[in-house]
């Protein structure tokens, strides 16, 4: 069945009219005549969203009850049996009523989407979750319901709803958005215009970065080879000379002149050794890119101009920087260079600038390296040389000393020289064959017009033969040694270049680059392939399965099994890189497996690295039972020894009690029962934290049903309780906020004088209740109170007996548990308070944005 297609609304922020775009398209394409249907549209009371609703036809909503209310979600299986061309579905990133079909509303979607019906849906910017760590630190509030990223990548159509920060305010202060005792609150907090603008541009790049991606895959699918210059990406041509930090300077100059302007810095190493860059320059000039904010490429190519436009066209870049060049004067006849190539050939979508630096013109070595690649051009010249040579030749010659070359020509033994001459000349330019093909010709030649009887093959004369065989011998010899020495030079010119691509991985190995995607990228850049995999298996029977894989957006996908792959390189038993892409010659092979080998490592260092973070763990729990049994060596013998001391009194018949005593020993009994019991309940819930056991059960409640339960058994006297009622709901698990502020009030009566009662206050702030607990004792100074909150830390003169030292350690983890934070600050006057901060429950506090995924849920009672 064919998978339907998802448009998404995307926004920067609540109100900006996602879901009036959304009813506006289903309008749009009901009037078309397209079957559409409205799954789930949450209108939360805006008279304009419920116009728009009018004359769609709604799938009825599911009812489901949690906890005593009663809920509406999506009905999937009614969407899924009514069968619509399209389907309307509000909110992609609601969380979903505890026993709905699925847990989150864009798993609903993709049920619809594999059904083969097309969904139209809308987010925030903020509900991405590789976005949730930026829009906390600039809202300040932290999405707990967010949508995969690929989720919304995979979109068939994205489209951005945009809004002004100063457009959305008035919308929100004419109650366009939320009701009139709301609307204050939101305008200060969550809504201030830094905190729209910031979200804003935070759509827009990404909006724009998704566009790019659709880009690029149309114009791999098109196989469209020009640039089209929708974003400036400006390619910087480097050698490895000191001259390109200049150039790399500039291009990022050039690159702020420009919103959103990209530079890539590339280093092309050549087969034929044209190149032969330092890798300390190299790691100098990849360091100076990344600090500008560029990226480093390291390609190889048999041919420099070509390779650097192959690779600015296959990233769109829309200018090369390419610094003038090196070579002097009389060098520039072995060609006019490489700025020169990619200037002439680079067409009209590409601008190239040449830019001038102090190297210019102060040599780069003789080009002696250019004769160890026969390119196109030489060979031609070789064969060119090699055949029409000695004819020419011999034109000249019967023109110039007659019918026969003794009557007043240069001599036979010169004229051998001569041919001897091209011969020579042929291997240079074109290598073995040429010089074969000139000595053939040229023995016919010199035999038939030259060495009497002429034109004839006969020879007269044994010394004409002996001359003869030996310029073919000479010819052949003279050949053999120069096309030797330029396959020499082209194997030690292409093993240089290996070992500079082996340089440059040992460094990145060197420099703790650790990341499998990466390397494998590097890969694929390196080998211009389309995707490179990394696979393995438990066994040689076993299905392959992908460790890690890059590329293949608009072109052939990673290969699944090595046997799919264009190119495969095993590693070890039961694992293989594999490319796809083209086939790769033997040569290239063998730094290809040191790839492969070095992916291997990577995978078994990142492997190594997770078992390093368990060791730790596990040494943590080490340290922590240690710490906890030469902790509680004393502080369990104490109460124990009371109790066993005063049931041993009670039960002794040499004394006679009176009930004043025995009520006496009986309240020690009961206390010490009491210390021990609290002993060993902080020492239980410490263990369930240091092992990761501690699952939080969330739900909405007032603050005022927990702290009273928390104080029970704190003398009245000691605490001094300030609850407002107007205090918004907490989302929290009871039971753990209990046992944390018990732990913390308890902590703040032990270390407050006589008298002084410990305040417990609860106030709201944003979309957090903040709980605060003020003692007036000696307080904790700035650098302590950190620590204070580390397992068996007691801080000042505590007697021994007062605990281990785990009640504040025990309320930060459950606190953290919940999504909250404890922290200590100065009480004014003197002392210490500890402030709880919790999350608001959901559209409960009083600047909370009103259309969060989770505070759009509405009970029925």
């Amino acid at each position: 069945m064919k998978r339907g297609r998802l448009r998404i609304y995307l926004g920067a922020a609540p109100g900006v009219g996602k879901t009036y775009a959304m009813l506006s398209e289903g309008h749009r394409r009901a009037e078309r005549g397209t079957d559409l249907v409205v799954g789930f549209v949450e209108h939360h009371d805006r008279p304009r969203t419920q116009v728009m609703l009018r004359g769609l036809e709604e799938v009825p909503r599911r009812e489901i009850e949690y906890r005593g209310a009663l809920f509406t979600e999506m009905d999937v299986d009614a969407v899924l049996a009514r069968r619509p061309a399209v389907a309307l579905v509000d909110e992609l990133a609601h969380t979903n009523v505890p026993g709905s079909r699925n847990a989150k509303r864009w798993q609903d979607v993709e049920e619809l989407l594999r059904a083969g019906i097309d969904v139209v849906s809308n987010l925030n910017i903020q509900h991405l979750e590789s976005l949730g760590d930026v829009v906390e630190s600039i809202t300040g509030v932290r999405q707990r319901e967010t949508v995969p990223d690929e989720v919304v990548r995979r979109a068939d159509q994205i489209e951005l709803v945009d809004m002004s920060p100063q457009a959305l305010r008035r919308r929100m202060a004419h109650g366009n958005i939320y009701k009139p005792d709301k609307i204050d609150a939101a305008l200060s907090n969550y809504f201030r215009p830094g905190n729209l603008t910031a979200l804003r541009e935070l759509a827009l790049l990404w909006t724009a970065d998704r566009v790019d991606e659709y880009l690029q895959q149309y114009r791999s699918e098109h196989s469209i080879r020009s640039t089209w210059q929708a974003r400036e990406r400006i390619v910087v041509g480097i050698t490895g000379g000191p001259e390109g930090r200049t150039l790399i300077r500039r291009a990022a100059r050039m690159a702020a002149k420009g919103s959103g302007s990209e530079v890539l810095a590339v280093y092309v190493a050549r087969s034929d050794g044209l190149t032969s860059a330092s890798p300390k320059e190299l790691a100098i000039q990849r360091t100076l890119v990344e600090d500008l904010g560029g990226t480093f490429h390291h390609v190889i190519g048999e041919d420099i101009p070509s390779a650097l436009l192959d690779f600015a066209r296959g990233v769109n870049a829309t200018q090369i920087v390419l610094g003038s060049s090196r070579r002097k004067t009389w060098q520039y006849v072995f060609g006019p260079g490489v700025g020169a190539t990619v200037a002439r050939d680079s067409g009209p979508d590409l601008d190239v600038h040449i830019v001038t630096h102090d190297e210019v013109a102060k040599g780069r070595g003789l080009p002696v390296a250019r004769g160890a690649r026969l390119g196109r051009t030489r060979l031609i010249a070789g064969w060119l040389t090699g055949v029409a040579g000695p004819v020419l030749l011999t034109v000249a010659l019967t023109h110039t000393g007659g019918a026969l070359a003794t009557d007043g020509g240069p001599g036979f033994a010169n004229e051998v020289l001569l041919f001897l001459f091209l011969t020579v000349l042929a291997a240079l330019l074109g290598g073995l064959l040429p010089a074969l093909a000139s000595a053939a010709v040229g023995s016919l030649l010199l035999n038939y017009f030259f060495t009497p009887p002429t034109h004839t093959l006969t020879i007269a004369d044994p010394q004409n033969i002996l001359a003869i065989a030996v310029f073919v011998a000479v010819a052949v010899c003279v050949a053999s040694v120069v096309d030797l020495a330029a396959r020499r030079t082209h194997q030690a010119a292409r093993l240089r270049a290996e070992s500079e691509v082996l340089s440059f991985l040992a460094g990145s190995v060197l420099r703790g680059e650790t990341s499998l995607e990466a390397l494998l990228e590097r890969v694929r850049e390196t080998f211009s392939m389309d995707s490179v995999a990394l696979l393995e298996r438990e066994s040689d029977v076993a299905p392959w399965t992908c460790a890690g894989s890059v590329g293949g957006t608009g072109g052939a996908p990673p290969a699944e099994r090595p046997e799919d792959a264009d190119v495969d390189v095993p590693v070890g038993d039961h694992m293989a890189l594999a490319l796809t892409g083209r086939v790769l010659p033997a040569a290239d092979r063998r730094v290809l497996a040191a790839f492969a080998a070095q992916a291997a490592v990577v995978l078994d260092r990142q492997r190594l690295a997770l078992e390093a973070e368990r060791a730790r763990d596990l040494a943590e729990g080490n340290r922590i039972r240690t710490a906890l049994l030469a902790a509680v060596s004393h502080d369990l013998r104490t109460p124990l020894a009371g109790i066993k001391a005063a049931v041993s009194s009670l039960r002794s018949d040499d004394v006679a009690w009176s009930p004043e005593d025995e009520a006496e020993l009986l309240e020690g009994i009961e206390e010490g029962a009491d210390r021990l019991d609290h002993l060993v309940g902080n020492l239980l819930d410490i263990s369930r934290l240091q092992t990761g056991t501690v699952t939080p059960l969330i739900r909405e409640i007032d603050l005022d049903e927990v702290v009273p339960m928390a104080l029970v058994g704190v003398p009245e006297t000691g605490v001094s309780l300030e609850i407002p009622e107007e205090l918004p709901m907490v989302a929290v698990d009871p039971g753990l906020l209990e046992r944390s502020v018990a732990n913390i009030v308890e902590n703040a009566v032990k270390y407050s004088p006589d008298g002084r009662p410990v305040l417990v206050s609860a106030s709201a702030l944003g979309d957090r209740v903040e709980l605060r607990v003020a003692d007036r004792g000696p307080g904790v100074p700035d650098s302590a109170k950190d620590r204070i909150f580390e397992p068996f830390q007691r801080y000042g003169d505590a007697p021994r007996g007062a605990g281990v030292g785990l009640g504040l350690a025990v309320a930060r983890g459950f606190v953290e548990t919940m999504g909250g934070r404890l922290t200590a600050e100065d009480t004014p006057g003197g002392g210490l308070t500890m402030v709880l901060s919790l999350r608001a429950a959901a559209g409960r506090g009083p600047d909370a944005p009103q259309d969060r995924d989770d505070t759009k849920r509405q009970a029925v009672r």
